[in-house]
Order: C-alpha cells, then sequence, then structure tokens
C-alpha cells in the first residue's frame, strides 16, 4: 500500500509574506505623506514669521532714517539702498546691515511702497499665496490688517510722525 504525499506547510503560505510586505510599505508610505506635508506646512509658518519679522526690521530702519534727519526737515530716503548708508552725515551711518530678500516670494525682491512726494514709505512682498494668518497681525510698531495675499500686507512707517 502506498502513503499518500503531504504537501508542506510551506506551500500553503506561499504568497502571505509578500502581501504584509506591500501592507508595510503602504502604511509607511502613508505615515511619510502625513510628516511631509506638516513639515512644509512648518516651513511655510517659518516663512510668515520671517517676513513679519524683515518687515518689520525694514519699518524701524525708515523710522530711524526719517528720525535722524538733520534739522526739522524729516524726510524718507529716496532708495531703501540710502538705509545702508546715510550719506546726509559726516561718519557712516547705517539704518540697517543689509537688504533682506522677501521670504515668501519666489524672487526675494520686495515691491516698493512709495508716498506721494515719491520717497519710500515702505515694502511689500510681491508673493500672491495667502498668509496663514486669517487675522490682524499686531507687533510692536506694527500693525496689518487681515489679506487675502501676501502682497496684501504693507510694511510701511506711520505717515502721521
Amino acid at each position: 500500500m502506498s502513503r499518500p504525499t503531504r504537501t508542506p506547510m510551506r506551500v500553503c503560505t506561499r504568497g502571505y509574506g509578500l502581501v504584509a510586505v506591500l501592507v508595510l510599505v503602504a502604511l509607511a508610505s502613508a505615515a511619510l505623506s502625513v510628516t511631509a506635508q506638516s513639515w512644509a506646512d512648518a516651513a511655510r509658518r517659518e516663512k510668515e514669521q520671517q517676513l513679519l519679522r524683515v518687515g518689520a526690521l525694514y519699518v524701524q530702519a525708515l523710522e530711524r532714517y526719517r528720525r535722524s534727519s538733520p534739522g526739522t526737515d524729516k524726510r524718507l530716503p529716496q532708495e531703501l539702498e540710502e538705509l545702508l548708508m546715510d550719506q546726509r552725515f559726516v561718519g557712516t551711518v547705517r539704518h540697517m546691515r543689509r537688504l533682506y530678500p522677501d521670504p515668501v516670494g519666489a524672487t526675494g525682491r520686495w515691491a516698493v511702497v512709495r508716498g506721494e512726494d515719491g520717497r519710500v514709505r515702505g515694502v511689500q512682498s510681491l508673493s500672491e499665496e495667502t498668509p496663514l494668518i486669517a487675522g490682524a497681525v499686531r507687533r510692536p510698531g506694527l500693525l496689518l490688517q487681515p489679506a487675502q495675499r501676501y502682497s496684501d500686507w504693507k510694511f510701511v512707517v506711520d505717515s502721521e510722525k
């Protein structure tokens, strides 16, 4: 009499390892996509905060330029470069160390906001992206109204001073 041949247990479980590996790869991909989105949001939030910080620096430098004007005629500069080296004095006077780029704009260039007399009153971003901050922004020496785009925020000195 002959014995019936048995198939080994290994043969019946073949393919489950591949399915398990595919499930693990899918879970890892989902976790990485969530993490990548979180990192992208954090980077965008950081750029927005840097925009507010640099914009406030421009406002402070312009105000310092105007306050330090000799005599009673307190004027703003004709160009942003005058903030780097103020030629109105005998010694070297710097109101900014360098002209900082726009952190959220694609080119890094600012749009210059000019007053009625043609002098620089402030800067604004050229970015058309939507800000993460939905409401008004209040910082020392800076008040920005709610905006639909970064380009709606204008970092300007108070004209009444």
